[in-house]
């Protein structure tokens, strides 16, 4: 019996060995795994479907699309290679075109899309309030005029308040 004991601790040293490394093996690999699918559902999100629904790659859920599933495919296998980030995105956009980003990129005539919006409401803000300010000062430099009074009905005028003026007391 204790040669038999003897045969078998080896082995099963051998066993919780090999298992010890399986195991480490498979962390390591999952973990792997799940920082590629973490990094392609991130590089998703900058692509939008081309089926014509209009929505991100990774949300697209049309029925019968046929585009999405062979697009994550493609974006799975990119990544799964380890292409840079801006190659695998430049690869989509050579491939289906400038409509397959998200967003519009931040270069040439496409900064308009991203500056006006902003810029065209205050500048006409500040038009608006200048048009304001303009309008008071004219107002307030306007005078009241009337038809024009001459100087003897003026002292006729100042005359009379004054006996007005008397009388009252």
């Amino acid at each position: 019996m204790t040669k038999a004991r003897v045969r078998i601790l080896p082995i099963l040293c051998m066993g919780i060995a090999s298992f010890c490394l399986a195991t480490a093996v498979l962390g390591y690999v999952l973990a792997a795994r799940a920082q590629e699918t973490q990094r392609a559902k991130t590089l998703g999100q900058k692509l939008l479907c081309v089926c014509g629904c209009n929505q991100i790659l990774t949300a697209c859920n049309h029925v019968g699309c046929t585009y999405s599933h062979g697009m994550l495919k493609e974006l799975d296998d990119r990544v799964a290679r380890n292409e840079p980030d801006d190659l695998t995105i430049q690869a989509f956009v050579q491939e289906y075109g400038s409509t397959v980003l998200a967003a519009p990129p931040t270069t040439g005539f496409n900064r308009a899309a991203w500056i006006m919006p902003i810029v065209v409401p205050l500048i006409a803000l500040y038009l608006f309030f200048e048009l304001i300010r303009r309008w008071r000062q004219r107002a307030a430099i306007a005078t009241a005029s009337g038809p024009a009074v001459s100087a003897e009905l003026l002292a006729r005028a100042q005359r009379e308040a004054g006996k007005d003026d008397d009388e009252q007391r």
